[in-house]
């Protein structure tokens, strides 16, 4: 394949766009080349500016479950278009998501759209500040909640040391507060908040990790964290910025049965385009202005396109096993590329929940935690990725993200991907 385009578009956006690129996670930095520019995208597939076709598993980061253009998201918009752009106002079609959503999350009695996950990760944790009247929170290593400053930290030697400032910019007053735990770690949550559990405001962590690779919980780790939280009092915070809608109807807690007290969310409520909300239980939502002295606004909160858009999309979602479906089209995915890495003879293992997965270049049994994720041959997995993409797979360029399957996925893409992926290993097999 040649990418003569995208490489004159990188070097042309360099020299006006930081590193060339609007989102570091764009960048081919971990796995060496330049960044594809892609300029559409159909289905499952997308297509870059030299004209190459690619099936595509990143799916804008997990929103477009759908596929790329899907029929129904787009009559949505365009009705949408010839009514405005936005209004500053509140809708109708407003109270229509939030209901929607509320009746098909566990833990949502009232909602509040914002603009992008990000914002709802960090008025989530400031309402449950607030609710509290505490200041300490606590996250896990490898679940990432956005560019909040608070939370942009690293793990430090144990389970009480003090998060360090994990970019320049972010002073580490700012990080302070926060307590870096170990994800899947039942034992270590227990024994913080016996010691610290009375200060503590919030634990947020994603249900199901998207941000160090696909990590699901291990039996018993979300229950801990609910009991932990009933017991001091402190407000159990669910990021599905990813796994909402995405995983389940009802989001991962819905999938393990642990309900939180406040969910953040994005990604497929916007059916592609820029939105976030945050939510939970009406007591703690009663506290956030213009009712509480919790303060958060935005004038573009609830844009009429993306509200339109995440309500095409919820409709859809709700079709009779839609996600059994998904959940079987992603099984065969990576059933199909564990027995091609098992007959080369290469160190590999996967995770799934739903349409939602993880590839490992280790040797694993099963990967739990970012120590386990890390131990993933890097240049193996450069070599991986680059074969695919060289076959017409487009990956996610870091070992440390997630993939993603959508509805448009078929038999003719899996198998695709598959021949793919054997190259892939034998080259990687070849190399050693």
């Amino acid at each position: 394949m040649k990418h003569d385009r995208s490489q004159a578009l990188f070097e042309q956006a360099q020299k006006v766009i930081p590193g060339g690129v609007n989102s570091p996670v764009r960048a081919f930095k971990s796995v060496g080349g330049n960044p594809l520019f892609i300029k559409g995208g159909d289905g499952a597939y997308v297509v870059d500016s030299d004209d190459n076709r690619y099936v595509d598993y990143v799916g804008a980061y997990g929103p477009l479950i759908l596929g790329h253009r899907n029929p129904a998201v787009l009559a949505a918009l365009s009705k949408q278009l010839e009514a405005g752009l936005g209004y500053g106002a509140t809708t109708a079609e407003e109270v229509s998501i939030a209901e929607k959503m509320c009746a098909l999350v566990p833990s949502l009695e009232q909602v509040r759209l914002v603009t992008s996950g990000t914002e709802a990760t960090m008025s989530a944790i400031r309402l449950a500040r607030g609710f509290t009247r505490r200041d300490l929170i606590v996250k896990f290593e490898g679940c990432y909640h956005g560019h909040v400053d608070g939370l942009l930290v690293k793990a430090g030697s144990g389970a009480l040391t003090l998060g360090e400032p994990d970019s320049l910019g972010v002073p580490k007053s700012y990080t302070e507060l926060t307590h870096v735990l170990t994800y899947n770690d039942s034992e270590g949550v227990k024994s913080f908040f016996k010691e610290m559990g009375e200060q503590v405001a919030c634990i947020i962590v994603e249900p199901v990790a998207g941000n160090m690779n696909c990590v699901p919980p291990v039996p018993g780790f979300l229950e801990t964290l609910r009991e932990c939280c009933d017991e001091s009092g402190s407000v159990l915070i669910f990021d599905e910025v990813m796994t909402g809608f995405r995983v389940g109807l009802g989001g991962a807690q819905a999938v393990y049965g642990v309900t939180p007290d406040l969910t953040a969310l994005g990604k497929v409520i916007g059916g592609g385009l820029p939105v976030g909300a945050f939510g939970g239980r009406k007591d703690i939502m009663g506290h956030i202005a213009p009712d509480g002295a919790v303060y958060q606004a935005g004038t573009l909160s609830g844009s009429p396109l993306a509200v339109a858009a995440g309500l095409a999309m919820l409709d859809a979602l709700t079709a009779p096993g839609f996600y059994d479906e998904l959940t079987a089209t992603t099984a065969s995915l990576l059933s199909g590329m564990q027995e091609r890495a098992d007959a080369a003879g290469v160190p590999f293992t996967t995770n799934q929940v739903g349409g939602m997965f993880g590839c490992f270049l280790n040797s694993a049994e099963k990967v739990t935690s970012l120590s386990e994720v890390i131990t993933g041959d890097a240049g193996a997995f450069q070599k991986y990725f680059h074969v695919m993409l060289e076959n017409g797979i487009y990956l996610a360029p870091s070992a440390f993200e997630a993939g993603f399957v959508s509805k448009a996925h078929g038999p003719e893409e899996i198998q695709h991907t598959l021949d793919a992926a054997e190259k892939a290993f034998h080259r990687i097999k070849q190399s050693v």
